[in-house]
C-alpha cells in the first residue's frame, strides 16, 4: 500500500515538471498566414497630434509673452508720465 501511495505521490510531483518543459524548437522559418489579424496602430495620427500640440503650446507661449511685454510697456509709460521724464 505504501508503494502505491509513493508511486502516486511521485507522479503527482513529476506532472508539473513535465508540463513546464519548453516546446520543441522550429527547424525553419514559418511566415505568418496572409490576412492574419494583428493589432496595428498607425503612427501618422499620433505624429500629427504631437506636432499640433507643440505648435499650439508655442503660439500660446508667444501670445502670453506679448501680453506681458505690452503690460510692461504700459507701466513704463505711466511711470514716465508720473515722474515727468518723457523719453525723447
Amino acid at each position: 500500500m505504501t508503494r502505491i501511495l509513493l508511486l502516486i505521490g511521485s507522479l503527482l510531483l513529476a506532472t508539473p515538471v513535465l508540463a513546464l518543459q519548453p516546446p520543441a524548437a522550429q527547424s525553419e522559418y514559418v511566415p505568418a498566414a496572409p490576412g492574419a489579424s494583428t493589432e496595428q496602430l498607425p503612427a501618422a495620427p499620433l505624429v500629427v497630434a504631437a506636432y499640433a500640440f507643440v505648435w499650439v503650446a508655442a503660439m500660446g507661449y508667444v501670445w502670453t509673452i506679448g501680453r506681458r511685454l505690452t503690460k510692461v510697456e504700459d507701466d513704463l509709460r505711466t511711470l514716465e508720465r508720473k515722474t515727468g521724464k518723457a523719453s525723447r
